[in-house]
């Protein structure tokens, strides 16, 4: 066994600790999970629907205790509440969906034959969910999972060791039977052995690059469904028509907000030459007014990153940066403690030469890049092994529309950022993975289609 711990960036101490399954001790807990599939699938679907919606609603009476957990564990300042809007968000919309989305496909009948297509429920589901937004991130695929029929074992990331505790208790109580949804502590060499012994029917995993190719790895040959969200880089780009307040204000948020480790966070900006240094003074601006503090002071709108290891990696980058020729436009903060706590940072004169506009930095940093045409800028945010989202601004819709035509992503946003609808295939390409969640699509994914041909006895 394995001890986890989770290290608070608040202050380096150990908040929480956990000791992992042994590898049998994790294979009896999926046979019972396994066992407990088909008398879960049977129920009506509506049932399966009030019992994860009761269990979501069970989330959001813990909110008062999960707001500082959640401070402690990963940084994010209690000024900004918890996830539950979004997590309620999500799953209720999956919830509102699912009769339709999960309906047989009516083929034909007629006198000699009926023909239809089912959504049957893979049948255990395993959940591996990162730690920047540990709630939304995790019922994106719970929710719809346990709505269509499966049963779940959820493995949440040390960071935020007490999150999937916390989300099996909230269901428990609601009804959900404990076999139907387990949260399980595991090291990394029982998961990837689970997976290759084909414990599970199908695995969704969050996370960086090299985790997904870990989870691709240890599935090769047993023919189980792996689903990716991974590394990005995410590219905005501000057109001469956009409103420009608006666009500096997303922008900026959406690179600096929850210190930058969002999945879908703005990571690269490209703006039209008549707009860039208007655009560079504003956002300098709005970054120069951040407080950098404890997490726990309401007064704080900058945390600390999650992780030490975090910070030295976005340190390292605009080091690098700045030692190949980019201007760095924001002076040390006081708080900056060269540890956890990091100063936000945008960078201009910055090229595609640079680690700091190709590498994932998951960090509050920034680069801005002037363009002068849409064809300039479409070769620069293509020019990543990433693509998650983009964020388009202008007031052209017919524009943004040909532009995202020529994006290699997988969500195209028109003036906003960093915002996920569960009524759209949360997806993306290249290196941040395949698959997609949520949306009818992510209930695709969670089921198998079933044919039916079934001839009639005529006489």
């Amino acid at each position: 066994m394995t001890l986890l711990r989770c290290i608070s960036p608040i202050d380096g101490s150990v908040f929480a600790e956990r000791e992992t399954l042994s590898p049998d001790a994790a294979r009896s807990a999926i046979d019972r999970v396994r066992a407990a599939q088909a008398q879960w699938a049977a129920r009506p679907l509506q049932d399966r629907i009030d019992l994860v919606m009761a269990g979501v609603a069970a989330v959001g009476a813990m909110t008062d205790e999960i707001v500082p957990e959640l401070a402690r564990m990963m940084g994010r300042p209690i000024r900004y509440g918890g996830e539950f809007g979004g997590f309620n968000e999500r799953a209720s919309y999956m919830a509102e969906i699912a009769k339709d989305a999960l309906a047989d496909i009516a083929v034909g009948e007629d006198a000699s034959f009926k023909r239809y297509i089912k959504r049957v429920p893979h049948g255990v589901v395993l959940v591996v969910a990162p730690w920047n937004y540990p709630y939304m991130t995790a019922i994106n695929t719970v929710a719809p999972a346990l709505i269509a029929g499966n049963t779940v074992v959820l493995k949440h990331a040390t960071q935020t060791l007490l999150v999937g505790e916390r989300m099996a208790r909230a269901f428990h109580s609601a009804g959900v039977p404990e076999d139907v949804f387990m949260n399980v502590f595991l090291d990394h060499q029982t998961t990837s052995g689970l997976i290759a012994q084909n414990s599970f029917d199908f695995v969704n995993f969050t996370g960086s690059v090299a985790g997904g190719a870990e989870m691709e790895r240890a599935a090769a040959g047993t023919f189980t469904g792996v689903a990716t969200e991974l590394g990005g880089k995410d590219p905005g780009y501000v057109m001469e028509d956009a409103d420009l307040d608006a666009a500096v204000e997303t922008l900026i948020d959406g690179a600096m907000f929850n210190s930058g480790q969002c999945c879908c966070g703005i990571e690269r900006i490209y703006v039209h030459e008549s707009l860039y240094d208007a655009f560079v003074e504003k956002a300098v601006g709005i970054v120069k007014g951040y407080k950098l503090g404890n997490p726990l002071d309401p007064e704080t709108t900058l945390g600390p990153m999650a992780n030490i290891r975090f910070a030295a990696e976005v340190r390292a980058q605009i080091a690098e940066a700045v030692a190949d020729g980019a201007t760095a436009h924001i002076e040390t903060f006081a708080e900056d403690d060269g540890a956890a706590y990091l100063t936000p940072q945008i960078l201009t004169g910055v090229t595609h030469e640079m680690r700091v506009m190709r590498d994932e930095s998951f960090g509050p940093v920034v680069g801005i890049m002037k363009v002068s045409s849409d064809d300039e800028a479409i070769a620069l945010m293509n020019d990543s092994e990433f693509g998650l989202t983009a964020s388009l601004w202008t007031a052209d819709v017919a524009r943004a529309e040909r532009v995202g035509d020529r994006i290699e992503t997988g969500t195209v946003f028109m003036n906003r950022a960093d915002y996920l609808d569960p009524s759209l295939c949360w997806t993306g390409c290249k290196n941040t993975g395949r698959g997609g969640g949520l949306s009818v699509i992510g209930y695709h994914n969670l089921t198998r289609p079933k044919s039916y041909h079934l001839k009639k006895v005529t006489t």
